[in-house]
């Protein structure tokens, strides 16, 4: 081989970097493809509350029936509080342990953040439907007013409607019954003694 045609010839350790440096640079950029780009989609995205999968639902709320087109995830307290305006229930944990959702399902106590409102089945009383027509109030609302059985006041709505089951359940014969009954229901104030006090007193 003479001088010019080893000139010409390619460099075996050139050859080998370009290779290798070519191969690094492919994978990234495979890499940095989108996930969509790589495996589209040919799926049409559902948005929560798309009305092409709502649902007709009939609910009986404090003596009025109520016909809503809902999502089929829609909860009884959204239902209550973002589409009938009943704010009075209130959101504390979502999960079901604060007791701040409670109402009424035909006269039984229940979370309503847990209970899907296509399920519902009965007619519902809030905190709204406990007073009469003519303002007076609830022997169980009046009692938590003498009683000082509220301070900040956010739990106290599911306060009431528990404790009116807790005397519709026959759990009101002592103190230590009634925070059994009770204890589902939490107070970030710990107004504990006079809600029990409450409780014996609209039982009376």
């Amino acid at each position: 081989m003479n001088e010019e045609d080893d000139k010409d010839a390619p460099n075996p350790r050139l050859r080998r970097r370009s290779l290798l440096t070519g191969a690094a640079l492919g994978g990234a950029v495979g890499l940095l493809k989108p996930a969509a780009a790589q495996a589209p989609s040919t799926a049409e995205p559902q948005p929560l509350g798309d009305p092409r999968g709502a649902l007709t639902v009939e609910l009986l709320v404090n003596g009025e029936n109520h016909r809503l087109q809902i999502d089929p995830r829609t909860t009884l307290l959204d239902a209550l509080r973002e589409h009938l305006g009943l704010t009075g229930t209130k959101r504390g944990c979502d999960h079901g342990q604060c007791g701040a959702c409670t109402v009424h399902i035909d006269g039984r106590r229940v979370l309503s953040c847990l209970t899907l409102a296509a399920a519902v089945r009965g007619p519902v009383t809030t905190i709204e439907g406990l007073a009469h027509a003519d303002g007076t109030l609830h022997p169980m609302q009046q009692a938590f007013i003498d009683c000082d059985a509220f301070q900040c006041g956010y739990c106290t709505p599911g306060q009431i409607m528990s404790a009116i089951a807790c005397i519709g359940e026959g759990h009101a014969g002592s103190d230590a019954e009634i925070r059994e009954s009770m204890s589902g229901n939490l107070c970030r104030c710990a107004a504990y003694p006079n809600i029990v006090a409450a409780v014996l007193q609209a039982k009376g």
